[in-house]
Parts: structure tokens; sequence; C-alpha cells
């Protein structure tokens, strides 16, 4: 669908991550700029890092990857499109899960392999210091304070500004932040899938920054004719954009990072931070939500 609004990630307002981070509230996941399955290099390299380039453009400066991704690919590729980063860009990327395949993923929360998943991003990364660093996911067969007591040493250290949680509940958030300082929590989020509700609210209430992922799914909510339909023909928008631009509206503490591997998808998705709807509007797609 041909839309116009203009894709501006300024448009969807700013949030500070830990006090000292201020990035624009739209940001770039950078899964997607890898093979199928999560797993090599993506189909077309050349766009990916055309992806990237123009992400920034656009004035997106929050940029989250995984050392996994790949694995590997997707830190190496935005280093090679976007060193030397711009003043203000800031990269957050996760570690503590394994790729022994294609879609496979098992999470390791001991110390010196967390230690060595820092390192390696990084080197990859070509940074001194990571600014966002988060525990893909919490390993049950792993004492926490084996990992979190890891991390808050990387982080005393120097080489992590700041640590973030994945796939959390509020009680492992709660019992994380009696170890380290936690400032944001990342998990699956959005229009149809809200099981993690009261984990928005908490960081809300906490000032933690809230990263969904998997941010466009919109489910039956998305059916011809149906309420979110109605809503985006009226603005000239698609659906997709839509849901984004209610994550936005849900939350000022939500940092949206929808991912891409093409150049006129990215312009689609950031369009979406300025796409405004009333109350009305709103609060009918909620009550449908719902």
């Amino acid at each position: 669908m041909k839309t116009s609004l203009k894709p501006d990630a300024q448009a969807s307002g700013t949030f500070t991550i830990g006090g000292d981070l201020k990035v624009n509230r739209l940001g770039f996941g950078a899964m997607r700029i890898t093979g199928k399955g999560v797993w090599g290099d993506p189909k077309d390299p050349e766009e990916a890092r055309r992806v990237l380039v123009r992400a920034v453009e656009l004035g997106i400066n929050f940029i989250d990857t995984a050392d996994s991704y790949g694995p590997e690919t997707s830190e190496l590729l935005i280093a090679e499109a976007l060193k030397p980063y711009k003043k203000g860009l800031v990269i957050a990327t996760k570690g503590g899960l394994t790729r022994p395949g294609p879609d496979v993923w098992e999470p390791v929360g001991r110390a010196p392999y967390l230690q060595q998943c820092v390192e390696l991003s990084l080197r990859r990364l070509q940074v001194d210091r990571i600014d966002l660093w988060q525990l893909h996911r919490i390993d049950s067969r792993t004492p926490l304070e084996e990992t979190l007591g890891a991390l808050k040493k990387l982080q005393k250290d120097g080489k992590i500004r700041h640590i973030g949680l994945s796939e959390v509940t509020v009680a492992e958030i709660k019992k994380a932040r009696k170890i380290v300082d936690v400032v944001s929590v990342q998990n699956l989020y959005n229009l149809s899938d809200r099981k993690h509700e009261d984990v928005v609210d908490y960081c809300e209430q906490e000032e933690l920054a809230f990263i969904p992922w998997f941010p466009m799914a919109a489910g039956d909510l998305a059916k011809p004719g149906g309420v979110l339909d109605r809503a985006a023909k009226n603005h000239g928008a698609t659906v997709s954009q839509l849901a984004l631009a209610w994550l936005l509206h849900r939350s000022p503490v939500i940092l949206p990072i929808p991912g891409t591997s093409s150049v006129k998808h990215l312009e689609e998705n950031t369009a979406a931070a300025s796409l405004k709807l009333d109350e009305a509007e709103w609060k009918e797609i909620e009550k449908a939500a719902r």
C-alpha cells in the first residue's frame, strides 16, 4: 500500500535508557539481516548493508542485535556498514544462547561463556564498550548469581555500560535487580500477544526500557474489514504500521525494534512513527484487542 506518511524515527519521541542513553523510540532489530533460520549470511548482503545505512539516515539511533544472529553475521554486518559509528548511535547486543543449527537456540549462563560472548561481541562490533548488553535467556541450569555476577564484573571492568534481560517475568526482574542494575527488558509483545502485560506495566512504573520483539504481529485483528484494517485504511497506512504505532502509544517506555532485510520495508516501518490516531480510535482498537 502506498502511504503518505514520512519515514522519520524522530517522530516516535525519545526515551533515555539507563539514565544516559537518549534514543529515538522506534529502533531497528537486526535479526533479519541474516540467512534463513537466522543462520549464516543474508540472501543479499549488499541490501542488508544498505538497510543499516538507511536506518541511521532515517533517524534510527537504537539498533538491537545479538551474537547468536547468524551466529556472528549480524554484528559483523553492522560494523562493516556503519563504522565509524555516528555520534549518539546506540548498538545493543545480546548473548547467552548457543546455536547448534538453524532455528535452534540453547541457553548457556555460565560465567566463562558469558565473558567470551562479551569479548567477541566487542571485537565484531569494533567497540571498546557495549552500551547495552542483554542476557538473551536465563539458563535454568546455572545459578542466576553466577550468570549476573559475571555481567557485573564485566560492567565493572568497563566492557558493558548497561545490562538488560530478555524473556523474563516480573519476579525474575526483581530477583535480578538485587544483583545488578537492570535498565531494559526485551520480551515477546505485540497487539495480539500480550501475556507480558504485567512486565510492561512494571517497566513503566520503574522507568525501565521495554523492547518488544515480534512487534508487528496483529493476529485476527488484521483480518480484512476488521477494526485494525478499517483504521489503517482511514489513515492511509498498513496494518503493520498501525501495530507499531499502537506500541508507541501503549507506553512511553516501549521501544519497538521492527526488523527487515529490505530498504523499502524499512522505510515503511519507520513511517509508522508519524502515524497518529485520536483517543477514540485507540480505545476502539484496544477494546477489540482485549
